[in-house]
């Protein structure tokens, strides 16, 4: 009995650490002008997979990417968010697996071993549900974009909307018609601007 409440005790702690996903803030901004936190990004990226998933061609578990999009930005609380449109940081998979495992080390090994294998399927993109969690991941982050006032895009934003997310939506034509109905938002938006 003593083992299982440690366990229950370790996974307390990371549910704890976990919540400081809520506090940490995206160069996104909402609607309503207020910045976006990281864990409102995977709440709405966890949603747009559960509706655009009956969509796809071909299986796609999608407890699977859920669970994927749910852990993909953990590490963030250690490592930061870093905007895409400043480029790849050389070490970015590193330093965020080195974080990852930092963060889920009170948790159980079974637990720790499937949160960094969701991480890591969601970052190597080779399974259909890694390609999709990867996917509507960019895809939610664009649409963000559009939904803020342009006065919050920098001028990078304004070319980078447009190639964010194209190859990672290049495989499925179904991913591919939503990227173009999200960047004709994004070419209205910055036209009327």
């Amino acid at each position: 009995m003593a083992v299982k409440l440690d366990n229950l005790k370790n996974i307390l702690k990371f549910l704890q650490k976990a919540e400081e996903l809520k506090s940490l803030m995206r160069h996104s901004w909402l609607s309503t002008g207020r910045r976006e936190s990281v864990a409102e990004h995977s709440w709405r990226t966890a949603l747009l997979a559960i509706i655009l998933a009956p969509e796809m061609k071909g299986e796609i578990n999608l407890g699977r990417v859920v669970q994927m999009i749910v852990v993909h930005d953990i590490a963030e609380i250690i490592a930061g968010d870093h905007p895409a449109w400043r480029g790849k940081l050389k070490d970015k998979a590193k330093k965020e697996r080195s974080a990852l495992k930092g963060l889920s080390s009170d948790l159980p090994p079974k637990q720790q071993k499937e949160i960094l294998a969701l991480w890591e399927e969601y970052e190597a993109k080779t399974t259909p549900e890694g390609k999709f969690a990867k996917a509507v991941d960019k895809l939610e982050t664009i649409d963000q974009h559009n939904l803020a006032d342009i006065k919050t895009w920098n001028k990078h934003e304004k070319t980078y909307n447009l190639i964010h997310g194209q190859k990672e939506s290049e495989y499925s034509q179904t991913l591919r018609d939503f990227k173009a109905l999200i960047d004709l938002e994004s070419q209205i938006k910055i036209k009327k601007n």
